[in-house]
């Protein structure tokens, strides 16, 4: 076997993790986008970074299609796992923050086909993983962690870039998806993690995760009210900065474990309060929000540089796309 036909056959060891990534740099361009439109900045670092990340964002897609065509055993091993099937559907996810970040940047006809794909393939995702959930001889309470929010509860984001591109309805269809979902998954969890043994080290990151949905909820229901800021919204906010305070408040409990890619986990949600705090600032013309939401960016910016010079060091020394032990 060849060098190249050798780096090729680790493609069936391809994580679908890596579209973790995706997200949180994708959520950090958007922030940055508002910032940008916020203190009227040109948009010069945000829209430069995300043409770095769609590069980076096919390549994975490339690799993980290969795989998928490929090592069709694997990518059905993905399909099926307790864990690696939630983590499916942010490549869905993903494609709905480009739509986001090009209606940011006007260019309309791209977001709307961007978001077509990216609400079309969430759906999908969304039937499979509920339709294993209900029907299936093989979940365990210790399967559970919070990644599961992200094939259901994650339809709460198809509003924020749905509300310009088709009728009303259909971005209330899929925000009631996942805010009704919501405080049912959350309590599932709650109650894994108070009653059950704890999450493994390397899940401890997604505990981060729990600041998501109600943060982009925020967004995505701020959207589909024309901007109001209404109690509902209030608490939807509120609960998710309640929740980031409370896990930098438990800061501790993330040290001490060995880098995987799910320390991801801890981007897109910080990215998400960012973009809530800078769309309150933004409607309630409080600077205490805006210097909020730019603190958060600022520490989100250099926990990603962190996060990807960690992750390039394991891709080098060849500790990624290796089978699981």
């Amino acid at each position: 076997m060849s060098h190249s036909e050798s780096r090729l056959a680790k493609l069936q060891y391809f994580p679908i993790g890596f579209f973790g990534m995706i997200m949180g740099m994708l959520g950090f361009c958007i922030a940055l986008l508002k910032v940008e439109s916020l203190f009227g900045w040109p948009v010069q670092i945000g829209g430069g970074l995300l043409m770095a990340v769609i590069v980076m964002f096919l390549v994975l897609l490339a690799s993980y299609l290969y795989k998928m065509v490929r090592f069709k055993s694997a990518f059905w091993e993905d399909m099926r796992h307790p864990l690696k099937m939630n983590f499916m559907a942010t490549i869905a996810i993903s494609l709905l923050l480009l739509s986001i970040a090009f209606w940011e940047l006007e260019q309309v006809k791209t977001s709307f086909n961007l978001w077509l794909l990216g609400t079309s393939l969430q759906f999908i995702f969304t039937l499979w993983v509920l339709y294993h959930w209900i029907h299936h001889d093989f979940f365990k309470i210790e399967h559970s962690n919070p990644a599961w929010f992200i094939p259901i509860v994650g339809n709460i984001i198809v509003p924020i870039a749905g509300v310009h591109h088709a009728p009303a309805d259909i971005s209330w269809f899929f925000f009631a998806i996942g805010i009704v979902f919501w405080p049912m998954i959350k309590t599932v969890l709650l109650y894994r993690i108070i009653f059950h043994p704890p999450l493994p080290d390397k899940l401890v990151p997604t505990l981060f995760i729990f600041i998501a949905p109600p943060a982009v909820g925020f967004i995505s229901y701020v959207a589909l009210n024309y901007g109001e800021i209404d109690a509902f919204a209030k608490i939807l906010y509120f609960f998710a900065l309640f929740f980031t305070v409370f896990l930098v408040f438990s800061i501790n409990r993330f040290r001490g474990t060995s880098f995987a890619l799910s320390w991801w986990a801890y981007t897109f949600p910080l990215a998400a309060i960012s973009i809530a705090s800078l769309l309150m600032a933004k409607l309630t013309d409080s600077m205490g929000y805006a210097w909020l939401g730019m603190t958060i960016l600022t520490l989100l910016g250099i926990l990603i540089t962190w996060l990807f010079f960690k992750t390039m060091k394991a891709v080098m020394a060849q500790k990624v796309c290796t089978p699981e032990h």
